[in-house]
């Protein structure tokens, strides 16, 4: 691996207000409390319609009680992102059938992975969306997003061979 680079990462939902930049917050977070700057994050959604919005005022009230900071503006998935991430992980199947539709070749179509793949405590296959659900909602992505943010990081500094400051 040429440690020059910096391995990236993009996180997708659906509109890119709920999950997806739920998923780079605490990412983000896991990142900073072990000292890794060695990884690009970003997020993104399938659907382009909320494009430059913050995330959901709901999402970032869950998320800030835990610590995590959501600044995130919403974006649509670009074509050149299949080019430009190392790893594109879908928050569901719909994500990830989307996702695989738009790769333009095998190679980019490898890249994509279901979010819930990393999970190690919580037996899930896929991250619900919030969007119309109360405050259990929120509650239960951000732990779902927790468990998923850890075991990819955990993956993530063994497969790349991360290392610590």
């Amino acid at each position: 691996m040429n440690t020059n680079k910096k391995y990236k990462v993009l996180f997708v939902c659906h509109g890119n207000i709920c999950r997806s930049p739920a998923a780079e917050g605490i990412f983000r977070h896991l990142m900073k409390q072990q000292g890794i700057d060695s990884i690009g994050v970003d997020s993104a959604g399938t659907y382009g319609g909320h494009a430059g919005e913050l995330p959901d005022p709901r999402m970032r009230a869950h998320a800030a009680r835990r610590g995590y900071l959501l600044e995130h503006r919403s974006r649509p998935v670009r074509p050149a992102d299949f080019e430009r991430f190392d790893l594109i992980l879908a928050m569901d199947d719909s994500n990830y059938d989307t996702l695989r539709d738009r790769a333009n070749t095998p190679e980019e179509a490898a890249k994509v992975q279901r979010m819930t793949d990393y999970c190690r405590h919580y037996p899930v296959d896929h991250v619900p969306d919030p969007y119309y659900s109360g405050a259990d909602g929120f509650e239960n992505v951000l732990n779902i997003l927790e468990d998923a943010c850890a075991g990819l990081l955990d993956a993530l500094t063994k497969e790349i061979c991360i290392t610590f400051k």
